[in-house]
């Protein structure tokens, strides 16, 4: 019986990687962003009439997810970060930037260092995410995926779900304040 148990974990893990399928994703941030100052966050709506490229329940919901998980509190009341997407269903050419890995680049947090503007012919089935500080009234990340084999169905929630990972897999840090209260917590347990 012993011996079946890690079996069994094995065959989970197996069956929950297949469900999910990385997407190429690529990024570029703002050298102007406080990636470590943020605490809240809200979900752009469109001001005028309803534009279906820019509203989608399950890119909503897993977004939340994520930003739940990185410790974001949802706030529509002055958040610090407001988080937008589109979907672009016809193929276009997009003006990204070759910068360090964002990872890098916050130990030094050095902002003279140019922007290399790069040129990206995305298939169709795009989805572009992006995070703008309110505050400064500027985009300081955003994150687009696409597939290599085909473009993303938006009628599919699975290929949604993917796609949001996908791209916020390469958002990675955690609210401020936010790491320091789950050590206390678990340090206070200890006692």
């Amino acid at each position: 019986m012993k011996k079946l148990y890690p079996a069994l974990f094995m065959l989970i893990i197996l069956a929950s990687c297949l469900g999910y399928k990385e997407l190429p994703v690529e990024y570029d941030y703002s050298y102007k962003g406080n990636f470590k100052k943020y605490r809240t966050y809200d979900i752009m709506r469109p001001a005028g009439p309803a534009d279906s490229t820019m509203t989608n329940e399950v890119i909503e919901k897993s977004i939340l997810a994520r930003m739940k998980f990185l410790g974001y509190r949802q706030n529509p009341n002055k958040p610090h970060l407001i988080i937008g997407f589109k979907m672009f269903s016809d193929s276009l050419k997009f003006n990204g930037y070759s910068q360090p890995d964002i990872e890098e680049w916050i130990k030094s947090q050095n902002e003279n260092i140019n922007y290399d503007a790069q040129k990206f012919n995305l298939n169709t089935g795009t989805l572009l995410i992006q995070f703008y500080d309110r505050r400064q009234n500027r985009s300081i990340w955003q994150g687009y995926a696409t597939t290599q084999y085909g473009s993303i169905d938006f009628n599919n929630s699975r290929h949604l779900r993917n796609a949001v990972i996908s791209i916020l897999d390469k958002y990675r840090f955690w609210a401020e304040g936010f790491m320091e209260g789950a050590t206390a917590t678990s340090d206070e347990k200890d006692l």
